[in-house]
């Protein structure tokens, strides 16, 4: 695994990224209401991010070949990914599908400013929540908080993923394991890779220097995911609820910064 550590000058561009990152957020919060469709949310998000001067870093992210004799993976089409009540991530925007009052949206947006990725993603509750579809909200960000607690010099990988997995399935919620979060700089996606369940004392030992997401994505119902026919879209197996919130942040010789903040 080649980690990159990165300087204080590589963090401050890195921080520029995840603030424009955090802005496009402000602008999209208001428009998450019943009746807007998430090919307008995404036209919403990339105008502003271009306007800044970046540029959404998943459209035309992915593309693989097929393999096998199974069908490759086609470039992500959009500059937001959006996963709407039973999808977990990857979900591609549509001016055909529209929000309803209930649903709980995730956006996840990357940029790329000025060389360097920002990258995180924010799950909205549409109009009003039942009360379970806010409970699977605030548990998951608070999953995240307590990954993020864990993210200091001299701890482990694992004791993020442990500190998220406890917490989740103490409050009846499972934790997807297929995905996980990731290293960040001029890549998306760099090493290392953090899991969001685990062992305590386990994996990398975490370094002053490392950049990297955390960003659970948490079950109402069971783990397990299903690939829906684009390639992208990971839904829930069972159809239950999935919430997802995720910060990029660097370690530094204390508390870890979060660099996707306004």
């Amino acid at each position: 695994m080649a980690v990159l550590l990165k300087s204080r000058q590589e963090i401050a561009h890195l921080r520029e990224a995840g603030r424009l990152v955090a802005q496009t957020y402000d602008v999209l919060r208001p428009y998450v209401v019943p009746g807007v469709s998430t090919g307008e949310l995404d036209k919403i998000a990339e105008d502003f991010i271009r306007s800044k001067g970046g540029i959404p870093a998943y459209v035309g992210y992915g593309a693989r070949p097929g393999r096998n004799g199974q069908p490759g993976i086609p470039p992500f089409p959009a500059t937001i990914c959006v996963a709407i009540n039973d999808v977990i991530c990857h979900g591609i925007p549509s001016n055909k599908q529209k929000l309803k009052e209930g649903d709980i949206i995730g956006i996840d947006i990357g940029v790329l400013y000025k060389g360097w990725v920002g990258d995180s993603c924010v799950c909205f509750g549409v109009g009003k929540l039942s009360e379970e579809s806010q409970r699977l909200l605030d548990v998951t960000y608070h999953c995240l908080e307590l990954g993020i607690e864990q993210a200091r010099p001299g701890k482990f990988i694992g004791d993020i993923g442990a500190a998220i997995q406890t917490y989740a399935e103490a409050n009846g919620f499972s934790v997807v394991r297929e995905l996980v979060g990731h290293g960040v700089g001029h890549s998306l996606h760099e090493d290392p890779n953090v899991p969001h369940f685990g062992r305590a004392g386990t994996g990398l030992r975490i370094r002053q220097g490392m950049v990297f997401t955390i960003e659970p994505m948490i079950n109402a119902g069971r783990p397990e995911t299903r690939l829906l026919a684009d390639r992208w879209t990971i839904c829930t197996a069972d159809g239950s609820r999935s919430a997802q919130f995720e910060h990029s942040l660097a370690i530094t010789d204390g508390a870890a910064e979060l660099l996707t903040l306004p």
